[in-house]
């Protein structure tokens, strides 16, 4: 088990949603701020070598959780693949390849539950990641992703280099990016019946049937498993991070509506996409090899999320007028 405590840690996407949870549970631990350093991307574009190299120079990482992503909803992904794909791969890439380089402890690499098969038996088991084609609005992502699984596995066998790979559902908590085209899915439906409610709307629209199903991981529980793995796992198998239990799109949007006080009708636009029809992980291998598993139940979790939406000043003059 690798004692976190007195490393030196750069997590990229550490001022992010997740990112900032995952900061706090390693404080948690006793790792000073001053040895977490987070590069911005104003100052490191990840996708070019060049300021990768850049980064190992200036921070002198032991350990890289490496979480920044170019990723978004149903309507960014099918506007972006190209980019997608790009950013994903070229990110990861040159970022274990210069962990590789300098020799680092441990590279953790966060995963997507968009890398499963369209059709993946359900509870998804990691033992299938393989077993057939991502669903095709975020395949270039899921893909990308799960290439560098590919690479890390070859880098353990032929360096060395100690790793692990973690595999969340989709995230929601206090933070969360909650634009209504470049979100997902809780923080879009959670300011749409807000400002539904607040305006005093009929009605809100949704995207495709509300057949599909989901799973959804709170933000805290995800950033301590990902520093458990950290801890932990030196061997890049993907373990999934999930709470084993989907609930369907339509029953979501009514739970989020009674929430957050939206009375009004729910219609449903079937012209839009409902994604990957289901989504369930199975977590055996969490509480197996990492003794791990999600705490927050979900409503409680909601219930959290909407109070911060709802508490920010910059989100209100949005939201409000």
């Amino acid at each position: 088990m690798l004692d976190l405590k007195n490393q030196k840690i750069v997590i990229t996407g550490g001022a992010g949603f997740l990112g900032q949870f995952v900061q706090k549970a390693l404080i948690s631990r006793g790792v000073s701020k001053d040895n977490i350093f987070i590069p911005r991307r104003k100052d490191y574009d990840l996708t070019l070598e060049s300021n990768v190299v850049r980064l190992y120079e200036d921070a002198k990482p032991d350990v890289v959780i490496h979480l920044a992503a170019e990723v978004g909803g149903i309507g960014a992904n099918q506007d972006h693949p190209g980019r997608f794909c790009f950013a994903n791969l070229s990110m990861g890439m040159h970022l274990i390849e210069h962990a590789r380089i300098n020799n680092i402890k441990k590279f953790v690499q966060t995963g997507t539950v968009c890398a499963y098969p369209k059709f993946a038996p359900i509870p998804f088991n990691e033992r299938d990641l393989w077993n057939g084609f991502p669903e095709e609005t975020n395949a270039p992502y899921g893909v990308a992703k799960k290439t560098l699984f590919v690479m890390l596995d070859g880098y353990k066998r032929e360096y060395n280099l100690n790793s692990s790979v973690v595999l969340p559902v989709n995230l929601y908590g206090p933070g969360d990016n909650f634009d209504l085209h470049t979100s997902h899915v809780i923080p879009a439906l959670i300011r749409k019946c807000i400002e539904a409610r607040n305006r005093n709307d009929e009605f809100i629209e949704c995207w495709g049937t509300g057949s599909a199903s989901r799973e959804f991981l709170y933000v805290e529980d995800a950033a301590e498993a990902i520093v458990v793995a950290t801890e932990k796992m030196d061997d890049p198998t993907p373990i999934n991070l999930g709470t084993c239990n989907e609930i369907k799109i339509k029953d979501l949007v009514e739970l989020i509506a009674k929430l957050t006080g939206f009375k009004g009708q729910i219609r449903w636009d079937s012209s839009k996409p409902d994604g990957q029809p289901r989504r369930c992980l199975d977590t055996t291998k969490a509480k197996e090899l990492m003794n791990w598993q999600a705490q927050v139940g979900f409503e409680e979790g909601l219930k959290k999320t909407i109070e911060w939406f709802e508490s920010q000043d910059s989100i209100r003059e949005i939201v409000y007028g």
